[in-house]
């Protein structure tokens, strides 16, 4: 018997942080926050949800931040939007 089993990741979640300045550039209004949540599967029926990837790259100067880069307004802006 074979048996397929893996990750794989989710629907993307897109939503612009408009009222952030990017750390790097000083361009107010260019970040966006990204949230990809990542499943177990078998048989690629998604079985169990894994800790969704989060990350924010700035439009104008193309710098990105993940989890770690993150400022305080940046989780504080996610986290009030839902993702």
């Amino acid at each position: 018997m074979i048996l397929f089993f893996g990750t794989r990741p989710g629907k993307r979640r897109e939503l612009p942080l408009a009222a952030l300045t990017c750390p790097h550039c000083g361009q107010t209004g260019s970040l966006q926050g990204t949230v990809a949540p990542h499943f177990v599967h078998i048989f690629w029926i998604p079985v169990y949800r894994l800790r969704p990837m989060v990350w924010v790259q700035c439009s104008h100067c193309k710098k990105g931040y993940d989890g770690r880069d993150l400022t305080l307004e940046m989780q504080q802006a996610l986290k009030d939007t839902g993702m």
